[in-house]
C-alpha cells in the first residue's frame, strides 16, 4: 500500500504542530520534520478555503529550489472560519477567550488545507469540518484558556483536549481535520502520486 509505494521517497512534514507530527506517525510512513519560517500573512480579499489554500501553499514555496527528485514536502494550514472571518491562532489570553465567546452556543467551519510539493508538481486540496458548540459558560471558557493555554491552536482550541470532550456537541466531517490534518483525504493523495 502506501508504504510500498513511497519507500523510494522521501517526505518532508513542513509542520512544528506536535498534533500534526503525530498523527503522520500513526500513517506509518518514514518521514523528516523541516520547519521554515515564513509570514503568514495573505490578501485581505481571500475568503474561506483560499486563504488555506494560499498559505498552504505559500509555505510550500519556501522549498521551491531545495527539493532533490525523491523529495515530497507536505504542509498544510487551519482556520476556523465563523461568521465571514478568519480565526486564526489567539495571541493573547483576552483573544482566545473571545474566540471561544463568538464559538460558544455556534455552529462554526474548521479548514485544513494541504499542499503536495515535488521538484515536478504541485497539488493543493483543502477539506471542511462543522463544529458545534454548546453554550460555553465564562467559567469553561476561562478554565480552559488558563489551564490549555490555545495559543498555538486556530480558533483558539483544540478539539483533542478539555473544551472539545465538554463543549463540542455535533461534528460534520472529519475529527483529524480539526486537529490540524485530514488523514484519510491525504493519504488518498499520496495514493495517486
Amino acid at each position: 500500500m502506501l508504504l510500498e509505494k513511497l519507500k523510494n521517497k522521501h517526505l518532508i512534514l513542513a509542520s512544528g504542530s506536535p498534533r500534526r507530527q503525530e498523527l503522520f506517525k500513526d500513517l506509518g510512513i518514514k518521514f523528516s520534520i523541516q520547519v521554515k519560517e515564513i509570514e503568514e500573512n495573505y490578501p485581505s480579499n481571500l475568503q474561506a478555503e483560499e486563504i488555506t489554500n494560499y498559505l498552504a501553499k505559500l509555505k510550500a514555496q519556501a522549498f521551491k529550489n531545495e527539493l532533490d527528485e525523491n523529495d515530497i514536502v507536505i504542509t498544510s494550514d487551519t482556520i476556523v472560519w465563523h461568521q465571514n472571518k478568519a480565526l486564526e491562532k489567539p495571541k493573547t489570553t483576552q483573544q482566545a477567550i473571545e474566540m471561544l465567546e463568538s464559538l460558544s452556543g455556534t455552529k462554526h467551519k474548521v479548514i485544513t488545507s494541504i499542499c503536495i510539493k515535488t521538484v515536478k508538481t504541485q497539488k493543493v486540496f483543502f477539506d471542511v469540518t462543522y463544529v458545534t458548540f454548546k453554550n460555553l459558560t465564562s467559567q469553561e471558557i476561562e478554565y480552559y484558556v488558563k489551564n490549555y493555554h490555545p495559543f498555538d491552536k486556530a480558533g483558539g482550541y483544540g478539539i483533542q483536549e478539555w473544551i472539545g470532550f465538554i463543549g463540542v456537541t455535533k461534528l460534520e466531517g472529519s475529527y483529524f481535520n480539526v486537529m490540524g490534518l485530514p488523514m484519510h483525504k491525504l493519504y488518498e493523495e499520496l495514493l495517486k502520486m
